[in-house]
């Protein structure tokens, strides 16, 4: 028999493999291709995984006008809430704060995350010297049923032109943003989340390398003999060892939203949903797999660099399993 081709696992562009800072995604690139002036990303809760059946509607695909299944992964979003605006200023090929103005009333679970100030000291009017305005938001946990309400901060950038941006972040400061404002079922998006956590693990687990012989080695799961010169006196990186595995950020690109729904009903079972309980907001589904455990935040953003032979219309779902 033919001897079965089994590559090694674990890029090597990820390094060093540690923990993530946080339990959710710092987003540092935002996509170029938006042309309407709106926020870039939004986050949701994930949920579990189930599938649907839908239509084909690819026009160049096998399965054209057939019913076919499809995994989705089902990510609860309540919206999110402006807390301020940050206002940079390109300096010496870089990007710097040069000013930021709260929200007056912000809520007062923010007092869980951050030193809420008393009083608001900077008005929009007062800064005139600018290149772009990005979004402070904050998540409301407080919406589900996750048994959670301290919020998740972070950041999001906006397309459009200066003038464009003022004023729709004039518009959007201490007020409510949802998802149906950002995305439409059927684009792309970028995934960009913490992976599920498996502590310390071994070099098989880890990355895949293959069971020694019991005549070779006196460890079986270790990567073996690393050759006659070590002169560098540490063993390489390139060594696969054991260390760390999971709860890396990662990002996964070109996502397809398949759904937004406004009904959370459709997905959820009398008894709630395996490992979160019961959706309460406005869902998505996404398709595939996404990284991350359940009740994790996953934060979501415009394609950075959007597939243009993806099929973007939305497909036609006819089913949904309910778990």
């Amino acid at each position: 028999m033919p001897k079965p081709h089994v590559p090694r696992r674990a890029s090597m562009q990820f390094w060093p493999r540690k923990r993530a800072s946080r339990a959710y995604a710092r987003v540092r690139s935002w996509s170029g291709h938006v042309k309407d002036c709106k926020p870039l990303g939004f986050a949701g809760y994930k949920v579990g995984m189930t599938h649907v059946t839908f239509i084909d509607n690819a026009p160049n695909s096998m399965t054209k006008g057939l019913e076919v299944p499809m995994p989705v992964t089902i990510i609860e979003c309540p919206p999110i809430k402006t807390l301020s605006l940050r206002f940079y200023k390109k300096i010496n090929n870089t990007t710097k704060i040069v000013s930021e103005v709260m929200a007056e009333k912000p809520d007062k679970e923010l007092s869980r995350k951050i030193s809420v100030p008393k009083s608001v000291k900077k008005k929009i009017g007062d800064i005139k010297d600018f290149d772009e305005i990005r979004l402070v938001v904050h998540t409301q946990p407080k919406l589900t049923g996750i048994g959670k309400k301290k919020p998740e901060i972070f950041e999001i950038a906006l397309s459009g032109s200066k003038e464009e941006q003022l004023n729709l972040a004039k518009e959007k400061l201490g007020k409510e943003i949802a998802i149906a404002e950002i995305f439409a079922p059927g684009s792309l998006v970028d995934v960009h989340s913490v992976t599920k956590g498996k502590g310390f693990q071994g070099p098989m687990k880890r990355f895949g390398i293959s069971l020694t012989s019991h005549k070779a080695e006196k460890a079986r799961r270790n990567p073996g003999s690393l050759g006659g010169w070590k002169g560098q006196g540490h063993f390489m990186y390139r060594v696969a060892h054991a260390g760390q595995t999971g709860y890396h950020q990662r990002i996964d690109y070109n996502k397809q939203l398949v759904q937004i729904l406004d009904n959370p009903k459709s997905v959820n079972p009398k008894s709630g949903i395996k490992h979160y309980g019961l959706a309460k907001n406005t869902i998505i589904m996404v398709k595939g797999s996404v990284p991350g455990a359940a009740k994790r935040l996953i934060i979501l953003t415009h394609a950075i660099r959007p597939d243009p032979k993806a099929h973007l219309e939305a497909p036609n779902v006819n089913y949904i399993k309910v778990n």
